[in-house]
This record gives structure tokens, C-alpha cells and sequence, in this order.
């Protein structure tokens, strides 16, 4: 039984990409899911033995994704499973989970319409994140719309529910463009000439990894100006900005739970711990701040369960609460997915995000989008 507490190590998964095209992500997911993992051995561990990390590199790769999942279960003896960033390398996964009645935590972004009984979902889903940001493009920017993205299922469903929501209410979307997830400079420039046909529209990325730096620094060098032909994305953080520079990045506009300039307590003692580690300039996007939360919904789950077989701690989860960095953070027991605190930011002159809107409230997770333009995040504040 995996729940005994004879201080045996509890061996977990962590799969995400040290190396490959979205290495620049995962990287901080990985540095906080071992920041997270500290922090809970510190305390004690679960309970009472010391979480272990048996980890591998994905490469950025849904192959690669699919093997290392085996690995984890078959020959490592992993029930419980952190990671994966692209869509693609968690429907590559999620199978071998599912066959070995595992339990993969994923803390990323996605395009919703997915359910698995073996998978908890802590990364945004679309009522938390494209919705929210189309309805401030729209109102702040108007109705005419451009959408890029990488060659892969996430934009083309992300993109989908956006053109859905944009047409909807009255907008039109002139183009919808991909581009290979290894963009060339030829292929940048080629769709950033495209987007100058239709000047003063709004320009939505779903561009993921190193193409994201190129992207951006082409449309900054085609003279598009971000006051009002900005850049929305789902995909750019804190670290996509760090590599670019803030140039590149200035007066464009993401949608997320979490920035690194949030003001809790909870994100300071994070942002700290986090940075005490990996340098005072390491980025902390939303994606880093859904990979430390998930591990700690994790432990609080099991300590409740008394166990760490992973179908009572998914049973469990929805009665364990974690206050992260973003808020108060819960699991859905309807869906597996969880509720968070939408909110824009908008990056500065030092390449920072300020946050131009939040939600008063976490909203619960809508992965199918049932009611699509009900107001869940209304009671927002507005920082100007």
C-alpha cells in the first residue's frame, strides 16, 4: 500500500522539457515543482515520508512524452505523475496514465474540452483565460482581430473558441495563420508582412516556445504600435518576455491567473523562495506558479485521504484548498479542473507585467464553456 507511513521515500513523476523549443517554459515548471517538493519535505514530508523526484526531459516531444510516462509507470514504479507544458505531449501521456491507473497533474494552459479521470487540471481553461482576454481586446481595442499561432492542436482549439467568442459579439477575424513551432526568420517576416494588410487590427498569439522572441521583435521591426495594434496572448510570460526583452515586449497584453507582480503575501514568499534559488532576474510566469500550487494540493490532499494512492487523493483534492501565490486555489469535484483568478496584464518599459485587471473572486473552471459569456469575473478591479 502506498499510504504506510514508514518513512519509505514516495517516489513521484516529473515530466517536463529541460531541452527542446519550449525549454524556456518548462524549465520554471520543473525549478518549482522541486521548490515545492523542498518545502513540503521541510515540513515533514507526506505522510511522514520524504517526497522523491524520479524525473525525466520530454524534449519537447509528444513521443518522447509518451515513452517517458511508460518508463515512470512501468519500470520506476510512479503512480503520481507533475508535468507536461504542449497539449501535445499530455494527449501522448494521458493514455499510458490512464492504463496504469495513475494520476498526472498538469499545470498548464489548455484549450478545454477534455476530461479525464486521471488527470487534474491546473492550468487555465478557457473561461479563465481566452475568454476574459477577448472580451478586453474587444472593448478596449476594437473588433477586428488576427490570429497567429504554432503549428499544433493547442492553437488551433484555442484559436477556434476565440474566433467562436470574437464572432459572436459583433468582431471579425481577417486571418488565421500557423506557423512551424521552429519558425525561420523567412517565416516570421512572411506573416508579420501578412498582418500589416490589415493595420489597426488586433493581433491574438498562440505562438508557444523560441518562436514567440522572433515573433514579437519581427512585428516591434515592422513598426506595429502596441497602442493600438497590440499583441494578446495566452502563451507569453515572464519568461518569453525575459527572452525577447522588454523592446520587444513593451505595451503588449497577456491573459493569466497569475504575474509575477501580484501582490500577496503568498507571492512574495514565493517570488523569494523561487528567486533565492535561481537568481534574483530567474522569470516566474503562470505556468511556474500552476506547477508549485499543484504539488502542494498534492500533499494536502494526501494528508487528508491518508493515502497516496492517486484515486484517494483525486477524491480528496476538492476539500483541500491551497492558499498560492495567485489566491485561494481549489479542484473542482465536477470536472477535475481549477478554479482561478483570471486576470490582463499589460508588459512595461522594464519588460514587467502590470495588471490592468483582476478578478475579486477565483472562477470556477467552465472546460467546455457552457455559458461562454456569463459574467464570472465582473466583480473585477481595475488598476488603470
Amino acid at each position: 500500500m502506498m499510504s504506510q507511513s514508514d518513512g519509505a521515500p514516495l517516489k513521484v513523476g516529473v515530466l517536463f522539457s529541460r531541452t527542446g523549443v519550449t525549454a524556456v517554459v518548462e524549465r520554471t515548471q520543473l525549478n518549482a515543482v522541486h521548490l515545492a517538493v523542498d518545502e513540503i519535505n521541510a515540513a515533514g514530508g507526506v505522510l511522514g515520508r520524504p517526497v522523491e523526484i524520479v524525473e525525466y526531459d520530454l524534449e519537447s516531444s509528444p513521443k518522447v512524452a509518451e515513452a517517458r510516462a511508460r518508463d515512470l509507470l512501468e519500470t520506476d514504479g510512479v503512480r503520481l505523475i507533475f508535468g507536461c507544458y504542449m497539449s501535445s505531449t499530455r494527449k501522448a501521456a494521458l493514455p499510458v496514465v490512464e492504463k496504469y491507473r495513475g494520476l498526472l497533474f498538469y499545470p498548464t494552459l489548455y484549450e478545454g474540452f477534455e476530461f479525464s479521470s486521471n488527470c487534474i487540471y491546473s492550468g487555465a481553461a478557457p473561461n479563465q483565460n481566452i475568454v476574459p482576454l477577448a472580451r478586453y481586446l474587444m472593448r478596449e481595442y476594437g473588433n477586428e482581430f488576427y490570429l497567429v499561432g504554432s503549428n499544433y492542436i493547442y492553437p488551433y482549439e484555442t484559436n477556434r473558441i476565440m474566433r467562436d467568442f470574437i464572432t459572436a459579439f459583433g468582431g471579425k477575424v481577417h486571418e488565421e495563420r500557423y506557423i512551424p513551432l521552429r519558425p525561420s526568420e523567412d517565416e516570421l517576416r512572411t506573416v508579420v508582412t501578412d498582418i500589416a494588410r490589415f493595420p489597426g487590427s488586433t493581433i491574438i498569439s498562440t505562438i508557444v516556445g523560441d518562436g514567440t522572441t522572433g515573433f514579437y521583435r519581427e512585428c516591434r521591426r515592422a513598426g506595429f504600435d502596441p497602442a493600438t495594434m497590440p499583441i494578446g496572448s495566452l502563451t507569453t510570460g515572464e519568461a518569453e518576455v525575459a527572452a525577447m526583452g522588454a523592446e520587444a515586449a513593451e505595451g503588449h497584453i497577456t491573459s493569466a491567473p497569475y504575474f509575477q507582480t501580484l501582490d500577496t503575501v503568498e507571492n512574495a514568499r514565493f517570488r523569494d523562495a523561487y528567486q533565492a534559488l535561481h537568481g534574483a532576474a530567474a522569470p516566474i510566469s503562470a505556468c511556474t506558479e500552476a506547477a508549485y500550487m499543484q504539488v502542494h494540493l498534492f500533499a494536502r490532499a494526501a494528508e487528508q485521504a491518508g493515502s497516496t494512492e492517486p484515486g484517494a487523493i483525486k477524491r480528496a483534492l476538492p476539500a483541500c484548498p491551497f492558499k498560492a501565490p495567485q489566491g485561494m486555489v481549489s479542484v473542482d469535484a465536477e470536472n477535475n479542473h481549477t478554479y482561478l483568478w483570471p486576470r490582463i496584464g499589460r508588459v512595461d518599459s522594464s519588460g514587467r507585467f502590470a495588471i490592468l485587471e483582476d478578478s475579486k473572486a477565483a472562477v470556477r473552471p467552465d472546460p467546455y464553456l457552457i455559458n461562454p459569456a456569463e459574467e464570472d469575473w465582473s466583480r473585477r478591479a481595475s488598476h488603470g
